[in-house]
């Protein structure tokens, strides 16, 4: 009897690592977006809505397994820049930059950070 129960406990200690492994959450991924337009302007926040649609009918949602840090660069040059840096910063996996101004900031900001912007995905949905 002794022996069976030295078995099963040396059997489940086997088992228990492999067990914690797989309850282990998905990684959270880390969105950052860089519009070129003022946090009120109703055009860019369609846009931005859009896309978060987007990634929830691919079943990314935020708070679960996606983090989104949003910035807005009211058409002003230094901002977009000072943003670019600070979103860079966070460590996305993926940044969207709309607009051109923004576009070069990352650019500046980052090499190594993929870039999505919408003149090249019409607002599509990066593989992360």
């Amino acid at each position: 009897m002794k022996r069976r129960k030295f078995l099963a406990g040396l059997a489940g200690a086997a088992v228990w690592p492999v067990a914690v492994l797989a309850q282990q959450p998905e990684r959270m991924r880390r969105i950052a977006v860089l519009m070129n337009a003022a946090a009120d302007d109703l055009q860019a926040q369609h846009h931005l809505a859009a896309f978060r649609r987007a990634l929830q009918e691919l079943n990314w949602t935020e708070g679960g397994n996606i983090q989104t840090d949003s910035r807005w660069g009211a058409d002003d040059v230094e901002s977009a820049r000072r943003y670019a840096v600070e979103l860079v910063a966070l460590g996305p996996d993926v940044i969207l930059a709309a607009g051109g101004a923004v576009v070069a900031a990352v650019q500046r900001a980052s090499r190594t950070v993929p870039l999505s912007s919408p003149k090249q995905s019409t607002l599509s949905v990066p593989a992360l």
